[in-house]
């Protein structure tokens, strides 16, 4: 079916990987960091995590999803080109605030911090993803309501996160001016994947980079980008990397003094603390 066609790529990614591999002990350049064994095999280890997560989790976005379409007295088309245009740019919208939010409100960073605990930067870093995408849901809620079918929902999903499989990576230095002004390129999510306190929270784009020009998060890359954390999580455990940031809200949690600020250390940004709290409870 061609909702699951992310399924379909795996092979295809592990091929590119293996291709990016071999280009840097062919073709090495000291200014790239290139892989690490076990570097790598954690972002693989959380990469199939996810997918079995997801083989159960579909099961209940696809109820959500169908409940919403049935609801709806709206029907689009699935044969007119001008809804798949549509759908294009709507699951790409949604995929921007999904990401925006998943950096500025910690509970959802908790998640989300997952694919940017790597201190590399390669496609093997794409397929590190969280054992816990349960958040994402409600942001494509609204693109069945308006009347796509879920099945199109699902696909789009797919060819997103396909297109950003692709932008995970040092070796391709920039695209054409044009083409740098619309899409998203590798060099605008190394940006994204920066510590540097000007790339911090910039370029949520999937696809477009235009979400990011028109609701002025965008920043262009220009010194060497760190990658990382700007607290690194220090270990290459799977189970740690997926709910480190979890246990960390928890201590905070635990140890504020009133709910006001336990309730800002759930909702504020991943570098929010009260200030009478000098301690450092968050990894961001």
């Amino acid at each position: 079916m061609l909702e699951y066609v992310l399924v379909f790529a795996v092979p295809v990614f592990v091929l590119f990987v293996a291709l990016e591999i071999a280009s840097y002990r062919f073709l090495s350049d000291a200014s790239e960091l290139g892989y690490t064994a076990w570097d790598t095999a954690t972002s693989l280890s959380m990469g199939l995590g996810f997918l079995v997560v997801e083989a159960f989790w579909k099961f209940v976005t696809l109820a959500a999803l169908a409940g919403v379409y049935a609801l709806s007295p709206l029907r689009l088309p699935a044969d007119a080109v001008w809804v798949w245009v549509l759908l294009f740019f709507a699951d790409d919208f949604a995929y921007y605030w999904y990401h925006r939010t998943h950096h500025e409100i910690r509970i959802l960073w908790a998640s989300h911090v997952v694919h940017h605990s790597s201190e590399r930067y390669n496609l093997s870093t794409a397929l590190r993803q969280p054992w816990t995408p349960f958040t994402a849901l409600p942001f494509w809620l609204p693109l069945a309501a308006i009347g796509i079918p879920p099945w199109m929902i699902f696909f789009q999903q797919s060819v997103n996160l396909i297109y950003q499989f692709f932008l995970h990576t040092e070796r391709v230095d920039r695209m054409p001016r044009w083409f740098e002004a619309v899409m998203n390129t590798p060099s605008h999510h190394r940006v994204h994947h920066g510590t540097q306190a000007m790339y911090l929270d910039r370029n949520y784009g999937g696809i477009l980079i235009l979400w990011d020009r028109l609701f002025r998060t965008f920043e262009p890359e220009g010194v060497r980008v760190v990658y990382g954390l700007t607290k690194n999580v220090g270990t290459y455990n799977p189970v740690k990397v997926a709910f480190g940031e979890y246990a960390a809200i928890g201590r905070a949690v635990r140890a504020a003094t009133c709910w006001r600020h336990r309730l800002g250390h759930l909702l504020r940004g991943p570098g929010w603390a009260p200030p009478v709290e000098s301690a450092v409870w968050q990894t961001r």
